[in-house]
């Protein structure tokens, strides 16, 4: 991009465009827009939508905005996920802040949501291996649960998980712990996400996910289901007559960790599939 050549908003919107078709960066168009809107943001202090764009796309751009759009542009062509360039993302209709110490949450993940949300009202609720806080804090800004825990490995993640509930006004209590070291309580409900790919997948990965998003959050062992056993090894400690628990899946995981929940001594265990029809939550009830 050439910022000598660029004079206009719209020219400079075209220009970034370009550059992202030609390094075939997906949804070109819709990533350019985003990264205008970060660089007026951060360079002019200004919120701009499509409607100012229509009345002010004839207007000279200022230089720093242009410079900051050839950064951004420049990050996102070498394969930075767009939403580490914003730092934003949309769960659940929440906005929340992400960048290189957490995953990016997804889509698929809120059929964990949905499915805690219909038990959660007026329960005690731990998230694990909360990363951003996504779910811990949906769940409580959405489903009246009594109260929400959420827990990380990483003091990286929890800063960024307690920046996303003090921007979502968030009543949430956090913990340090590798899996259930540092847990005390018992919960009513228990929802995780937790790494469950597996190790030798790792590189086969879009760049966007195995050279940005944090190996921590994605490497589930040899076979994905490391995580899987060894939380499910001790939650019974951890949990009240009649609780639940939704754990997130991989799409070939379904029947796999059914048959860990079971042995942790679920009953009604059930596989529940994301919009796209894949196996995407597991959950049960222990008795």
């Amino acid at each position: 991009m050439k910022l000598s050549e660029i004079t206009t908003v719209k020219q400079l919107l075209d220009d970034a465009c370009r550059e992202l078709k030609d390094n075939n960066v997906p949804e070109a168009e819709l990533n350019a827009w985003y990264l205008l809107v970060k660089a007026y943001e951060d360079a002019a202090d200004k919120d701009i939508d499509k409607a100012w764009f229509y009345t002010h796309s004839d207007e000279k751009v200022p230089e720093e905005v242009s410079a900051h759009l050839k950064s951004f542009v420049a990050h996102r062509t070498k394969g930075t996920p767009l939403e580490y360039i914003t730092h934003e993302t949309e769960f659940m209709g929440l906005s929340f802040y992400v960048d290189f110490r957490v995953l990016i949450p997804r889509q698929d993940t809120e059929c964990l949501v949905e499915e805690a949300m219909k038990q959660c009202k007026g329960k005690t609720v731990l998230d694990m291996c909360t990363g951003s806080g996504c779910i811990a804090i949906s769940l409580e800004k959405l489903a009246e649960c009594a109260s929400v825990t959420a827990s990380d490995i990483s003091s990286e993640a929890l800063a960024v998980a307690k920046i996303n509930a003090k921007n979502n006004n968030s009543n949430i209590e956090f913990i340090q712990s590798d899996l259930w070291k540092n847990i005390t309580k018992k919960y009513d409900i228990i929802t995780c996400n937790p790494p469950y790919i597996k190790r030798d997948v790792i590189p086969t990965l879009m760049r966007e996910v195995k050279d940005f998003e944090p190996v921590l959050a994605l490497d589930g062992g040899g076979s994905g289901l490391d995580k899987y056993e060894l939380i499910l090894s001790e939650i019974k400690e951890h949990l009240n007559a009649g609780a639940m628990a939704f754990f997130e899946i991989g799409y070939d995981q379904g029947a796999t960790v059914g048959d860990l929940f079971k042995k942790a001594g679920f009953t009604d265990v059930k596989v529940t599939k994301d919009l796209a029809g894949n196996d995407r939550v597991v959950s049960g009830t222990f008795l």
